[in-house]
């Protein structure tokens, strides 16, 4: 196992850290192809022979330059403050294969000075070492095992057309249920249905008007203030993500994923809780030959 840092200053103490797979960061697909067609050998050639011709963005990209154009505005705002949001590039790339990621985060003048190449092992060990706050990747095995590791982690998705964004401000866009909050509501609404939900968050809000009263005085107890929240009682997200235009929206279903890609918005996946029994409302059952069926619920 290789593993190398380059420029390794101490983590900011109050700096959000998002680890991000060289995958995401850059399009590296016609390079995947030549790994899984021709091997690891032919691989390196083909990095070592172009290390000198940048990648072009991948789907992480806007999301990434998002996060630095706030920390370089802050900069200019208070000189002597810290970085806000700090990024580390997980790869499980070789170390010959690093001059061509480092040669193209210079060309894009991304302020990343933390790497982890680990030549062919899992990232996922490193994670903790590096006091992550958020791995996004292309693989949903490791985002799995980063999660099963108590890291907040998504598997992120292209989309055929992007929205344009801001060049300005930092939107990101969270799914409330099994990534904000736990998945208690989210159990509620898939086993006893939207009826059931609501007269189950009145109960806990002193019957609120709005099951959204619950939401909003959660969010405030934390701390956090948001822009906008919007409650659409299970109806599809495509259609306002598109008007939000986030640089990233995380939801814990993937039909909630798909129509927000078929209209141009950035998704990433979040495996976790009983939205992983589910898909487009109906339950998915394995039996004992792992078979899948789709039932009703």
């Amino acid at each position: 196992n290789f593993f190398s840092h380059i420029r390794t200053p101490p983590k900011p103490s109050n700096a959000v850290t998002i680890a991000v797979s060289s995958r995401t960061l850059f399009n590296m697909v016609k390079e995947r192809k030549v790994f899984e067609e021709e091997g690891l050998e032919k691989y390196v050639a083909h990095q070592l022979e172009l290390e000198d011709q940048p990648f072009t963005p991948g789907v992480s990209f806007p999301f990434v330059k998002a996060l630095m154009n706030v920390n370089a505005r802050l900069r200019e705002l208070y000189p002597d403050s810290e970085e806000l949001f700090d990024i580390v590039l997980m790869t499980n790339n070789h170390a010959q294969v690093g001059v061509r990621l480092i040669n193209s985060i210079n060309y894009y003048d991304l302020t990343i000075e933390r790497f982890c190449m680990t030549g062919g092992e899992s990232p996922i060990g490193y994670l903790k070492a590096y006091m992550t706050n958020l791995y996004l990747s292309k693989d949903s095995m490791k985002v799995q095992e980063a999660i099963e590791e108590g890291i907040a982690a998504a598997t992120m998705f292209t989309c055929d057309s992007e929205n344009e964004l801001s060049d300005t401000q930092l939107r990101v866009a969270f799914d409330g249920d099994a990534v904000l909050f736990s998945d208690e509501s989210e159990i509620i609404v898939k086993e006893h249905g939207l009826d059931t939900f609501f007269r189950h968050e009145k109960e806990f809000e002193n019957n609120a008007a709005s099951a959204g009263a619950r939401v909003l005085k959660t969010l405030r107890s934390w701390g956090l203030e948001v822009d906008e929240a919007l409650f659409l009682a299970g109806a599809p997200k495509g259609p306002l993500l598109q008007k939000i235009r986030p640089h990233i929206f995380f939801d814990d279903q993937m039909f909630h994923i798909e129509g927000a890609q078929e209209l141009g918005t950035i998704a990433a996946h979040v495996p976790y809780g009983i939205g992983q029994k589910y898909h487009k409302g109906k339950r998915i059952d394995t039996n004992t030959n792992n078979e899948i069926k789709m039932s009703k619920k």
